[in-house]
């Protein structure tokens, strides 16, 4: 008797390139976006892969395609993830075998030009932090959203430090009430919306909340402008970032942080005349990011599904 085979599959296509130019009719400003899209599919397909019968696939030149033809649909500026959902509606509603679309998308991160202080109409530059977002789509109108941040530097010249940790005999770390501290940031937010019908309607909601996510994690781990707020490890001020997300938008259900330890080591050079370390008062520094330290964790509502 042969052995029963479980065959679970998927596909798609990767790193579909495309760029949206919104003008205005009468003049004013241009909006520009260049996303990556990832297309992935749930489909009751089995006979290809069983027996050479590819009527049920929908062809991966064919999601290509989809994707610029519903980037030109989209008549009004959209939010990278307004555009994921859009996407996944259309899988799962155009193709009866289709049971869930799963969209993930990086929207490089174009910020428009001032010239002497004014906003240009229609001249951008390339900024650092990318703005991402996964959402699952399934045929029954189920839903998960999650946007994200990539790349977003940070650091901080003082009100840091790391002590009280464990010591044993390979610890040669000394403890530090002072400290620059320094790390890049990927952050990762999934919304409490669980189906197509709550989605806000509001234009560019989700924009909109990137943005107010992103001031406060650089706010959090910032403190005051005049006098900021003491680190006592990354743990805690990734911690505290994770909090204030979910105390300000209760929209947000959960959220997760990985934030490398990216190190400055303090130079001391030793002298032809003396032996011992010739201190810079630590005011000069060799960067390090290799080996660096990582630190990640996730922090979501009590009745949240992870």
């Amino acid at each position: 008797m042969a052995d029963e085979i479980k065959l679970e599959q998927q596909h798609g296509k990767s790193r579909v390139r495309v760029g949206r130019i919104w003008r205005k009719k009468q003049g004013g400003q241009h909006f520009f976006v260049e996303w990556i899209v990832n297309i992935s599919l749930l489909s009751n397909c089995l006979p290809s892969y069983t027996h050479a019968d590819n009527s049920d696939i929908v062809a991966t030149d064919t999601m290509k395609n989809t994707v610029y033809a519903k980037a030109k649909e989209c008549s009004e500026v959209v939010s990278v993830e307004e555009f994921a959902v859009e996407l996944g509606k259309h899988f799962t509603s155009f193709y009866h075998q289709v049971t869930t679309a799963i969209i993930k998308i990086v929207e490089k991160p174009w910020e428009r030009v001032y010239i002497d202080g004014q906003p240009h109409e229609h001249g951008f530059k390339l900024g650092s932090e990318k703005h991402t977002t996964e959402v699952v789509v399934k045929k029954s109108g189920a839903l998960h959203v999650t946007s994200g941040i990539e790349g977003l530097a940070l650091l901080k010249t003082t009100k840091s430090g790391f002590e009280g940790y464990i010591r044993d005999r390979y610890t040669v770390l000394p403890e530090t009430r002072e400290r620059i501290l320094a790390t890049e940031i990927s952050s990762s937010w999934r919304y409490s919306f669980e189906s197509l019908s709550n989605v806000p309607l509001k234009p560019l909601y989700f924009s909109e909340r990137f943005l107010d996510v992103k001031k406060l994690l650089v706010d959090t781990f910032f403190g005051p402008p005049n006098e900021g707020v003491y680190s006592p490890s990354v743990q805690s001020t990734l911690y505290h970032m994770a909090r204030a997300v979910l105390n300000r938008f209760p929209d947000v259900a959960s959220i997760q942080l990985r934030m490398p330890n990216l190190h400055f080591l303090p130079v001391n050079l030793p002298s032809k005349d003396s032996p011992t370390i010739v201190k810079f008062e630590d005011d000069v520094f060799l960067p390090i990011d290799e080996p660096h330290g990582t630190i990640e964790a996730s922090v979501s509502r009590s009745w949240s599904r992870m």
